[in-house]
């Protein structure tokens, strides 16, 4: 992990773009299931933590990522959130475990809601730019339906 950190950022960005390349084609090679989480960090007005990722598509989508063998989906969601935008998640519950198309396979995704503290800083390697939007306000380009997936979590989210 160490040697990431040294390595220049343009160049972390690349090697990352090269391991979701290879990881796609094992995904589809394996007809793996992957199995993940998404997390809604809420600010105090109520707006929502986006993040654009260095690779893929490179839209804007909410923080996350794998979830471990056996790892508590509330767990993974607050160690992603601090790995990509360095927020801590306060009051944070699954609100939902959905199916997804993932380059031809099922991904299953645990949606954690919670509410952010601290600024959302982009690690410039896997994540090149965060920022809290509105609900009405969310930004065009993201994955068909997510915009409406996102009013429905933050909805069902009772912690706040």
């Amino acid at each position: 992990m160490f040697l990431l950190k040294i390595l220049p950022a343009p160049l972390h960005r690349a090697l990352y773009r090269l391991a979701h390349w290879g990881r796609k084609q094992a995904w589809k090679a394996w007809h793996s299931n992957v199995i993940g989480v998404r997390v809604l960090a809420l600010n105090d007005a109520g707006a929502v933590l986006l993040v654009r990722h260095s690779y893929g598509s490179r839209n804007w989508a909410p923080p996350g990522g794998g979830l471990g063998s056996g790892e508590d989906p509330v767990a993974a969601g607050l160690r992603e959130l601090a790995e990509e935008t360095s927020c801590v998640l306060d009051r944070a519950q699954l609100v939902a475990v959905v199916d997804e198309d993932l380059y031809g396979l099922n991904n299953r995704v645990h949606v954690v809601v919670g509410c952010a503290r601290g600024p959302a800083v982009p690690d410039e390697r896997e994540i090149v730019e965060a920022g809290f939007f509105r609900l009405d306000a969310l930004p065009g380009n993201m994955r068909a339906g997510l915009a409406e997936n996102i009013r429905e979590w933050v909805q069902a989210y009772g912690g706040r």
